[in-house]
């Protein structure tokens, strides 16, 4: 059997395109729980920016590779440095991908961080940091930027 990468998905009242410019701000909804810093930019393709949090704990550098107006975010992770894990570079290569379509009254968004299963060190960390990161931060951000 296949490994499942790790999904979230929320829904908002808010229309595709408000979700879509949250999603964005990344450093609105990426950050308030260890600490986070930025370095960079994250709205255009092409686009790159740094994330650490956690004092060292997690550093990450994202390339934005796709951008779909309203519909579509992907990140790829071209440099990663976990302290807390044996294998530091786990998320190399990885891919923080944002779905976002339109339900009735309501906007769907589907988080997948392509490549972070269950096999990686880090999941057991990983997966419920980001359940806060988009359950909490993203939506209290895309509800009250509205």
């Amino acid at each position: 059997m296949k490994s499942q990468n790790f999904t979230s998905t929320i829904l908002v009242e808010q229309t595709p395109a408000e979700a879509y410019n949250a999603i964005l701000n990344v450093r609105a909804w990426w950050s308030g729980l260890y600490g986070e810093s930025f370095n960079g930019s994250s709205e255009k393709l092409g686009d790159e920016f740094s994330f650490l949090a956690g004092g060292d704990a997690h550093y990450t550098k994202q390339k934005l590779v796709e951008l779909v107006p309203n519909k579509k975010v992907v990140w790829l992770v071209t440099e990663a440095k976990l302290s807390f894990v044996d294998k530091t570079d786990e998320w190399n290569g990885t891919k923080l991908s944002f779905e976002i379509s339109q339900e009735p009254g309501k906007t769907k968004i589907v988080f997948t961080h392509i490549g972070l299963v269950p096999e990686f060190e880090c999941y057991d960390s990983c997966a419920p940091a980001w359940t806060q990161y988009i359950q909490e931060r993203l939506v209290n951000v895309i509800t009250k930027e509205n």
